[in-house]
């Protein structure tokens, strides 16, 4: 695989982000088409203002995953404690899956919260998504089940934990 560089998004990437996050979420099963969450996996631009809006992209800056960095102080941060960096929405386009780009995207999650002397890093994942269960266990990330959650009736949330300290 060419070398993936892992970098802020710019403006004119943040439809490209969104659009590439709802096809991965949409291939995993999840949301539905009507569903308000996909809206806000769209929302690239508000992510990025809100929170850091992370790319993933190869050697001709084409696009190939996408992450969402939760700060502390972020609206986007939803199990995160005080000193803890939260990610959410990792999404890899079709195209890339398989290349390392999902695990590239988590290591640089990890490495943005040593940069910010954080403690903790932390996730919430769904019952599906047993191919990135696989890549945070590898990393050193150990389930957290008294924080699961249900976002919604239908929605079950597993969580996950990297201690940094």
């Amino acid at each position: 695989m060419s070398e993936i560089t892992i970098r802020l998004a710019r403006p004119e990437e943040y439809e490209v982000a969104g659009r590439l996050t709802v096809e991965a979420y949409r291939a995993s099963g999840y949301p539905e088409a009507d569903s308000p969450y996909a809206v806000k996996l769209a929302d690239g631009a508000t992510r990025a203002r809100e929170a850091e809006l992370w790319v993933a992209v190869d050697g001709a800056d084409t696009v190939l995953g996408t992450v969402t960095m939760a700060p502390p102080t972020s609206p986007w941060a939803e199990v995160a404690g005080k000193a803890d960096l939260e990610f959410r929405m990792l999404a890899v386009g079709e195209a890339a899956r398989g290349r390392g780009v999902g695990e590239a995207l988590t290591r640089a999650v990890v490495d943005r919260a040593a940069e910010l002397g954080l403690t903790g890093v932390v996730l919430s994942s769904s019952t599906e998504m047993t191919t990135a269960h696989r890549i945070y266990e590898r990393l050193g990330f150990h389930r957290t089940p008294d924080k699961d959650w249900q976002p919604t009736p239908r929605t079950s949330l597993l969580t996950y934990r990297l201690d940094l300290r």
